[in-house]
């Protein structure tokens, strides 16, 4: 069987916890290099998973005949420079979010990437949740009729550490809302079908002393006419946290719990209602109301991306997570910020 040949660039952190242990159970993919900049390090992630090549450099790299795609999950204000070396050796690329520093870097990275035939996915493996699947098939069978609201929150405890670039602006582009809300933002899109046309939001640094937003609010209005809120933080200690995302409509709603982040797990409360009570003067509280719970078989994100990736590349198929649906959700993230900035709701 013919597998896309990769290549890691920034073989640190995420790739190294999730997405080369995920590559590596498909199959569909190989393993043949990794680049890092410390030497020692990315040697030992080469021993580690058994690469054959192990780089310091991204053009030494991409210089490897035997390498078809690239995954790139280095620092943010580095996608825009590598993605385009590697649209220039022409490797396709899976490439983590946000796509780049901002909106408009973006927007060239894809065209140039595009003029010399080289497809680009984003890395927004949630959208392979089972759960998350199983919420975008009850709603879009209109299983809980017109919706009129929807609620994200993604949160982690991430405190003042000296040199992490997500908490520069510089190198990340962004805090809590550019790190996390931005898979939420997509989620949204992605289960509804409808994307965002008016953003308004509030953001701050309520806990550290980085120059990021820890704390971000956003309220979307759809294409459809939604509501939406997307809560992200880096300042909820993990031991508080409670990961959501909810679709409530006009014939019921899908609660999920625990359904987003890196692991495939969680449950999603589901309640469908054959027809509307009348109304209710007392206001008397919920009634009670028989629910269904929503699963499926879990399995690893990360190999799920990865097969749809080459799946895409061996087969001439469309790619499952284009990146201009990463372009879109960006083009969101910074509407979110000009908002808290100029006071004023954007649109879209």
């Amino acid at each position: 069987m013919k597998k896309i040949r990769f290549g890691i660039i920034g073989a640190g952190g995420i790739a190294d916890r999730r997405t080369i242990p995920g590559l590596l159970k498909s199959e569909k993919a190989e393993l043949i290099a990794v680049m890092g900049p410390n030497a020692e390090r990315t040697e030992a992630i080469r021993a580690k998973y058994n690469a054959r090549f192990a780089y310091t450099s991204e053009e030494d790299l991409l210089k490897n005949p035997e390498i078809d795609a690239v995954y790139i999950a280095s620092p943010v204000n580095m996608h825009l420079s590598q993605a385009k070396l590697a649209a220039d050796y022409g490797k396709h690329i899976l490439l983590e979010k946000p796509l780049a520093l901002t909106a408009e870097d973006a927007q060239e990275l894809l065209e140039y990437c595009e003029a010399r035939k080289v497809r680009v996915a984003a890395g927004f493996m949630m959208r392979f949740g089972t759960c998350i699947n199983a919420m975008k098939d009850a709603y879009r069978s209109g299983r809980i009729g017109k919706l009129v609201s929807a609620y994200a929150q993604f949160t982690c405890w991430y405190p003042d550490i000296k040199g992490s670039w997500r908490q520069q602006k510089s190198l990340g582009g962004g805090g809590a809302l550019m790190d996390m809300g931005v898979h939420m933002i997509d989620l949204i899109h992605y289960v509804t079908g409808s994307r965002t046309c008016q953003v308004a939001a509030m953001h701050d640094t309520l806990a550290f002393s980085y120059e990021v937003e820890d704390s971000s609010n956003v309220m979307l209005r759809l294409e459809n006419g939604a509501l939406c809120t997307v809560q992200s933080n880096f300042s909820i200690p993990d031991e508080a946290a409670k990961w959501r995302f909810e679709l409530f409509g006009t014939k019921g709603r899908l609660m999920g719990s625990e359904i987003i982040g890196q692991v495939d797990a969680g449950d999603v409360e589901a309640l469908f209602l054959e027809e509307n009570s009348a109304y209710d003067a007392q206001q008397g509280g919920n009634k009670p109301a028989s629910v269904q719970h929503l699963t499926g078989e879990f399995g690893d994100l990360y190999q799920r991306q990865i097969d749809s990736f080459c799946d895409s590349l061996l087969n001439h198929k469309p790619l499952e997570v284009d990146a201009r649906e990463g372009l879109f959700a960006q083009r969101v993230v910074q509407a979110a910020y000009q908002s808290n900035d100029e006071n004023r709701i954007i649109f879209l």
